[in-house]
């Protein structure tokens, strides 16, 4: 009697709808509060109406992150309820058929046709649904659209990373807020995305120099347009 040795694995990729929204999330928190804090103070904008600026940025960028979240992952959703049910028609008028759409993509994957053809019956006697939804939709519990998680995730991740630059401009003194603010910000992104990369089992140098890298860039640019625009002004 053949017996079967099972062992457990953890795997990430169950982390990929909450640790992408969450890493968009603070990650956008950081760069566009720090930039518009920047850019605000560069313009030599009075202390008060920096941090004004920088609130109503983190309060707006909140919503709209959450905002768009929901919408973009709920398009995601209606898109795979919308395949899933027309799989579903097609099941319900040639069940037999289905059998060997499902085994064709065994068979395409190294499985020899007769195995693929009582693999397909038996995961198809099961939940026939589920079977193609996974092997011919790519659709998984693991991997399916969530859109309230991924807009609270944004929401709170973009809050909690806005709140870091914002924190600054009441720390650091105005004279050397610019230099302060875009130093402290970068360092919060190279923890971002070494945080992030850790997460998810992805190399930490590359992720922690792709997060700073676009994220000074973006402070740069903003510092530059609030220069012209207060020395216009």
């Amino acid at each position: 009697m053949t017996r079967l040795h099972l062992h457990s694995e953890r795997h990430l990729v169950s982390r990929i709808g909450w640790l992408r929204a969450a890493v968009l999330g603070a990650n956008d928190g950081i760069v566009s509060t720090a930039s518009l804090i920047i850019g605000v103070a560069a313009a030599a904008a009075k202390p008060g109406d920096i941090l004004i600026a920088g609130a109503a940025g983190l309060v707006a960028g909140a919503m709209s992150m959450a905002a768009g979240e929901y919408v973009s992952v709920s398009s995601q959703s209606d898109t795979e309820r919308a395949e899933l049910a027309r799989e579903h028609a097609e099941l319900a008028a040639d069940p037999e058929g289905e059998v060997h759409e499902l085994a064709g993509f065994y068979v395409n994957r190294g499985v020899d046709p007769a195995t693929a053809e009582s693999v397909a019956r038996q995961l198809m006697t099961k939940d026939a649904l589920a079977a193609h939804a996974h092997d011919e939709l790519g659709i998984s519990e693991m991997t399916t659209a969530r859109p309230i998680q991924a807009a609270l995730t944004s929401a709170a991740t973009f809050t909690a990373g806005a709140a870091l630059p914002l924190a600054i401009v009441m720390l650091a003194p105005v004279s050397r807020l610019v230099i302060i603010e875009a130093t402290a910000s970068l360092l919060f992104l190279a923890l971002l995305g070494a945080v992030g990369a850790r997460v998810g089992g992805a190399p930490v140098w590359k992720a922690t120099a792709r997060v700073t890298f676009w994220g000074a860039l973006a402070m740069a640019l903003t510092a530059g347009i609030g220069m012209l625009v207060g020395q216009a002004v």
